[in-house]
């Protein structure tokens, strides 16, 4: 018994080796699984956080409608206007969708469409070019196939840029931008027994930025063998100086305003709270 002693003990001392081999290794996987599951949510929200501080998704809406049936002649301006913006948004970031002669349904399903790629971070922003018409408060955008007779029919027909705007602010779009290039004479005014000149004044919603071609009760006429409307010639040759989307708004207004000696004034509405620019070269911006 004694001479097997050592033997044995060697035998015992391997195995209490192994297993505190075998308990050392649980110890350090748990441990490793430990910290990916907490390192895990950390690197996640890094990861939110960067996509949160960037520019954030550009979506667009642009609507041109020049072949009104019921108008006079077709309205020249606002397809080219539609074309020649689309072109500008998407050298500056944005993912447009682009209609023209919009009809009640086109209209309705391009909104919709809208609607469906809004994200928190979303810069959204609505460009009309037509006829809209004022009824009561709101201002209606007008489809081409539109069937109105009186004004009641407005409502039905149209499309309330009010009520857009509340659409995409529950959507919960970070920031709104506007451009409406309707203020034309009614071309259905005659079959009213009361009407109203040019648009009603639009409310900017939380954290939006409007501008309309015309001061509220106003009409324009469009320039005549001009490609582009007044607006729409001027936003575009201010999109390139400066990224701040207000200061773009603001100095197209003053410049249309200052070339027409007051007889065009555009209405630019303001809630914003932060400072969304157009341009995408955000490290280089000057304003």
């Amino acid at each position: 018994m004694t001479a097997g002693q050592p033997s044995l003990s060697r035998r015992s001392a391997v195995i209490a080796a192994v297993l505190m081999g075998t308990v050392s290794l649980a110890i350090g996987a748990h441990a490793a699984l430990n910290k990916r599951f907490i390192e895990a949510p950390q690197t996640a929200a890094a990861e939110q956080n960067v996509v949160s501080t960037g520019n954030g998704t550009r979506l667009a809406l642009v609507i041109g409608n020049g072949h009104y049936p019921d108008a006079n002649a077709p309205l020249a301006q606002p397809i080219n206007d539609a074309r020649a913006l689309t072109g500008a948004l998407r050298r500056d970031g944005f993912d447009v969708d682009v209609v023209e002669d919009a009809s009640r349904d086109d209209m309705n399903r391009a909104l919709e469409r809208l609607k469906s790629r809004i994200k928190p971070d979303s810069v959204v922003m609505l460009f009309f070019g037509g006829y809209a018409i004022q009824a009561g408060r709101d201002s209606y955008m007008i489809p081409v196939d539109a069937k109105i007779w009186r004004e009641s029919d407005v409502r039905r027909e149209g499309t309330s840029i009010e009520k857009v705007l509340d659409a995409v602010s529950e959507k919960g779009a970070r920031a709104k931008l506007v451009v409406i290039d309707a203020s034309r004479r009614n071309p259905y005014e005659r079959r009213f027994r009361s009407y109203s000149h040019g648009l009603a004044p639009i409310s900017a919603p939380a954290n939006a930025l409007i501008l309309s071609s015309a001061t509220p009760g106003k009409v324009v006429d469009d320039p005549a063998a001009q490609p582009n409307s007044v607006l729409v010639t001027e936003l575009l040759g201010q999109l390139g100086k400066t990224p701040s989307a207000e200061a773009v708004f603001n100095k197209t207004r003053n410049a249309i305003a200052r070339n027409s000696d007051g007889g065009q004034v555009p209405t630019v509405s303001s809630s914003l709270v932060e400072d969304i620019r157009l341009g995408t070269d955000v490290a280089n911006a000057g304003s």
